[in-house]
This record gives structure tokens, C-alpha cells and sequence, in this order.
């Protein structure tokens, strides 16, 4: 086990992602690995938790989404948590037939 398996945090794959777990500098890789693993799931709606604040983690968060090739769109939740959310529609994952 290395460093930095020993600081790996596990989380549920349900379509709900709380970044206030995590530190900043690493909601990047976060996001990109849960949407991922929510594909391979067939979650295609995500719900990103990042906060209200200052933005610092939206505007991130939208930075990383905007170039995500498996997003589909997003928007901010306009449910009871307003604009501390972000609403994720992924693409559909293509399973690959054999010829």
C-alpha cells in the first residue's frame, strides 16, 4: 500500500457526489472518476454537491464539466439546495459487440 492509497477515501457510486469531503486540489480527478464510475453503473443523472460559499468549487467543478467528454449537460439544481448543486446528464456507455 503507498501513501497515497492509505489516503483514498470510498464512496457510494449512486448518482450523488459531496465534494465537501474532499480537498480542493483534488475535485478534478474526484468528479472525473465518479462520473466515470457512474457510467459503468448506467447512472447517466448526477448530482454534484459542491456548496454555495464563495463558488470557488462550482465554478471548478463547471470548468471540468464544460470539457468532459461524456457530459452530455449540466445546470445548477434548481431544487431546495439552489445553486449549491449541479445537475449531470452523462452519455449513454456504448458496449462494444463482437464481429
Amino acid at each position: 500500500m503507498t501513501a497515497r492509497d492509505s489516503d483514498s477515501v470510498e464512496i457510494p457510486i449512486d448518482g450523488v457526489l459531496d465534494l465537501h469531503t474532499f480537498a480542493p486540489r483534488d475535485v478534478g480527478s474526484v468528479v472525473d472518476e465518479y462520473l466515470w464510475a457512474c457510467m459503468q453503473k448506467g447512472i447517466l443523472d448526477v448530482r454534484i454537491i459542491h456548496g454555495k460559499g464563495k463558488g470557488v468549487l462550482r465554478r471548478t467543478v463547471h470548468a471540468r464539466l464544460e470539457k468532459h467528454p461524456d457530459v452530455v449537460r449540466y445546470q445548477l439544481d434548481d431544487g431546495s439546495s439552489g445553486w449549491g448543486a449541479t445537475l449531470v446528464r452523462l452519455k449513454r456507455v456504448r458496449l462494444k459487440k463482437d464481429s
